[in-house]
């Protein structure tokens, strides 16, 4: 498949990026290119194999969510470096 300058044109005003005449002649090199590679693609035979959805095997174990103990709100400010009565004294972030 082969990109004209004008498609080159179009992408790039979408994508909010500005080339020079060569840039432009570059990438519609390149855009050329990657599509030949993915045509090659399209040639190869893939019946009978299982599509994946990732590279890895590994699977996440996770546990149970389930309601355990929790600090009371005594305990919660029990180490505060400052506190004002029921909550935590942080420094201003934002002005």
């Amino acid at each position: 498949m082969k990109i004209d300058l004008n498609t080159v044109k179009k992408i790039s005003h979408l994508a909010r990026l500005e080339f020079n005449e060569e840039g432009a002649e570059k990438i519609q090199k390149d855009m050329t290119q990657i599509l030949d590679w993915v045509e090659q693609l399209n040639e190869v035979d893939t019946t009978g194999i299982e599509p994946i959805t990732t590279m890895s095997s590994e699977v996440n174990v996770m546990r149970e969510d389930v309601v355990g103990e929790h600090l009371s709100h005594e305990a919660g400010l029990l180490n505060a470096p400052q506190r004002d009565s029921d909550y935590f004294r942080v420094p201003k972030v934002l002005e």
